[in-house]
């Protein structure tokens, strides 16, 4: 059985023990840990805040964050989208009244900086607090130039070159649902500059990770942004985003990041939950060191705390406003089946696990589905699993162990609404040789599979049989 993840502050010490002893025993070569060695796990803010996280939420939800989950490894507080947006509100609330903000906070640069309307303490505090707490800080951006900065006409800092001069206003290369921004064209002068001093103010922030949006279709935006971090000399981690439609012949491109989204946005509702087992059929083996296939975030615990219905609405349901993200407040809607499965899928993919509840609320299952050993080892150990077999609506996947392959995970999910009865054995599960097997989700209990020996066990609709096997 496989033990609990050690906490940050042991896991730092361990590794830089290691740098050390490495570097002795190298004369005159720096070692360096990989950003990315295993997939990046931590809290991003949309699935519980759209893009309306507010300074109190996010002090809160950092704090939860350092009790609940720092101790099983993870590490990035994200904020999304928003955060420098001047929204117009519902009177005497933080309730936007408009999706996306109708102004947004720029510097003299045409970088964007904290929202007045819900960060007014600015971010610095919230940053400073999260590196004191071991936890690294990231930050959403959208990709481009802010449309406000071309319509001021700001100076490129450094240069002799205007946004106008940079600006790709082309409807067809500019996102359609976050009118925020232009896209850069990456052969004018002046191109490059910009993102160079726009990651260099974050990089000033304190920022440790950029979630960048709206980039997957443009390489050449990913590789700026890429050069632009490598020209701070500070390790921030990239993700890219949006999923969906990706171009695997781009894939050179995107591996100068260290995440790539290949889903849509994923909710709690079970045809999610089949888009990432096709996302995770389509790019088996697209992962490579400091690389990972992202799936998007786990929508578990409290959804979109922003967006109430009643209080936005009224005495009408008509009148609610439409917000960022999918539908208004609630609890995650996935059945304690399909979070099984959810976490499990995640778990054997090697995705990089950002939890989307609202955390100070996160209630005791979710918790311990994205806290339990076993899963966070599989997740950890970095082996994007591979489909074993398919048929009769069950799927075989099994991962494993980097350094021991004669030891891992399996995962056998019912893909249909019966209850499935399956025989467990060495064939079925992709194993040659005899095995000692864990049965993660019930309790560790445990089963043999052997030239004589199997068991019968029953999988329930929507649901996963997750094993360790040894």
């Amino acid at each position: 059985m496989c033990s609990l993840i050690p906490p940050p502050t042991t896991r730092k010490t361990s590794a830089l023990l290691c740098s050390f002893l490495l570097a002795l025993a190298t004369p005159g070569v720096a070692a360096e840990i990989p950003l990315a060695a295993k997939p990046p796990l931590g809290w991003n803010s949309f699935d519980s805040y759209g893009v309306y996280l507010h300074e109190q939420a996010a002090w809160a939800n950092l704090e939860s964050m350092a009790q609940k989950l720092a101790p099983y490894g993870y590490e990035y507080f994200v904020i999304d989208n928003g955060w420098f947006g001047e929204y117009r509100l519902k009177p005497g609330t933080l309730y936007p009244l408009e999706k996306h903000a109708s102004d947004m906070r720029l510097d003299e640069f045409g970088h964007v900086i904290p929202s007045q309307t819900y960060f007014p303490g600015g971010l610095k505090p919230i940053i400073d607090r999260c590196h004191e707490l071991g936890l690294k800080f990231g930050l959403h951006m959208m990709r481009g130039i802010p449309r406000k900065a071309y319509d001021l006409n700001l100076p490129i800092k450094g240069t002799p070159y205007k946004a106008r001069d940079i600006a790709d206003t082309n409807p067809k290369n500019n996102c359609t649902w976050c009118t925020y921004n232009y896209g850069v064209d990456m052969s004018k002068l002046g191109a490059q500059e910009w993102y160079d001093g726009l990651i260099q103010h974050l990089a000033d922030l304190g920022v440790d990770m950029i979630k960048y949006d709206d980039i997957v279709p443009y390489p050449a935006e990913v590789e700026a942004v890429a050069k632009a971090i490598a020209k701070t000399g500070k390790p921030i981690l990239l993700n890219l985003s949006p999923g969906g439609d990706v171009d695997p012949a781009a894939i050179r491109s995107f591996q100068k990041a260290h995440m790539l989204r290949v889903t849509k946005d994923v909710w709690d509702e079970a045809h999610y939950i089949d888009d990432c087992f096709a996302a995770w059929k389509q790019w088996t083996g697209q992962q490579a060191d400091n690389f990972w296939i992202d799936m998007d975030m786990v929508p578990f615990g409290q959804l979109l705390v922003m967006s109430p219905k009643k209080e936005l609405a009224g005495d009408s349901d008509k009148a609610a406003v439409r917000l960022a993200g999918k539908g208004y407040r609630r609890w995650s809607q996935y059945s304690h089946d399909q979070m099984f499965t959810f976490i499990t899928l995640r778990a054997l993919s090697a995705s990089p696990l950002m939890i989307g509840g609202d955390l100070p609320t996160l209630d005791g299952f979710s918790l311990r589905l994205i806290t339990d050993p076993d899963m966070l080892a599989c997740n950890q150990n970095g082996v994007m699993g591979k489909l074993i077999s398919a048929q009769d609506g069950l799927e075989v996947w099994l991962a494993p162990e980097k350094r021991r392959p004669d030891k891992g995970w399996i995962g056998v999910f019912n893909r249909t609404d019966q209850v499935k009865r399956v025989t467990l054995t060495k064939s079925f599960l992709g194993l040659t040789n005899d095995a000692t097997l864990y049965n993660i989700w019930r309790g560790r209990k445990e089963h043999k599979v052997t030239a004589s020996s199997a068991t019968e066990l029953d999988i329930s609709p929507d649901g996963v049989l997750f094993l360790r096997f040894e």
